[in-house]
């Protein structure tokens, strides 16, 4: 019977440096959690001691209390619930599509030179002024807020994941073109197994990228979400509600833009992740 694989020994040197980078990334944390808090409290003391206008600027307590207030009703989660899936349709449709049109360029040179300046156009073009263009082609509804949110995204990906793929090692690819691969090969065994970074990459600017979109639909269209939230808050002069809507998307944005670093986490190597 086979004995079960030992674990390695770790060197003294090596265990004080793991220990040392641990220790930074706690103090690193530690820091960030601080600062956040800091920031809280000189806010809120300004409010208190009339250095900022609290009804103009709000507080972190009245913030607080319009959040609970809306949670105890059951209009908080609803309008979440509205903007988030409105955001990861947005966010899901751009990252697929984007890549695949970026793989089909990959594939396809000549049609690569032939879009690419159009692809740059298109890219430099303020997409919020096509937000009225959609709504009047799709109509007022939830559809012309993800195609806003699609629209700010898609041309990014495309460009960031073409690139990527175009930078693919070329000695790699003639290796394995030496020993009879197919293009379809090469794409999946060399180019999109070094683009999982890029990939990832492309997936952590569109969350913000979604999220902007999405608001901006919201504000021109919806009657429902924290976009609606926002413009209604603002309309009728209660910028506690203005805050709380901003408060709660910093927090989701956040949370999305964690769970897209714990998809790199598993999907791309170690040594390909960044410190």
């Amino acid at each position: 019977m086979e004995n079960p694989r030992q674990p390695e020994a770790v060197s003294p040197e090596r265990a004080a440096y793991l220990k040392r980078i641990r220790w930074e990334r706690i103090q690193v944390k530690g820091l960030q959690g601080s600062l956040l808090i800091a920031l809280f409290l000189l806010w809120e003391l300004a409010a208190r001691q009339r250095w900022i206008d609290p009804f103009i600027m709000s507080s972190p307590l009245r913030i607080a209390a319009t959040i609970s207030r809306m949670f105890r009703t059951g209009n908080l989660l609803y309008h979440i619930g509205i903007t988030c899936m409105e955001t990861v349709a947005g966010f899901l449709l751009g990252t697929v599509i984007g890549t695949a049109v970026a793989v089909l360029l990959w594939w396809s040179p000549r049609t690569s030179r032939v879009l690419e300046p159009y692809l740059v156009v298109l890219n430099s073009l303020p997409k919020i002024a096509l937000g009225p263009i959609f709504i009047v082609w799709i109509g007022p509804g939830v559809g012309s807020i993800i195609t806003m949110g699609l629209a700010i995204s898609l041309i990014v990906t495309i460009l960031e994941v073409h690139h990527g793929l175009s930078l693919t090692d070329a000695d790699k690819i003639k290796l394995v073109e030496t020993f009879g691969a197919t293009r379809a090969q090469v794409l999946q065994k060399v180019v999109l197994p070094a683009n999982l970074p890029t990939i990832v990459n492309a997936l952590k600017v569109n969350v913000g990228l979604s999220w902007v979109g999405v608001i901006v639909g919201e504000y021109l269209v919806s009657k429902a979400g924290l976009g609606y939230l926002t413009v209604y808050g603002g309309q009728v002069f209660q910028m506690d509600l203005v805050m709380a809507s901003v408060m709660i998307l910093g927090f989701l944005a956040a949370a999305m833009y964690l769970g897209v670093v714990w998809l790199e986490r598993r999907l791309v190597p170690p040594t390909q992740q960044p410190f």
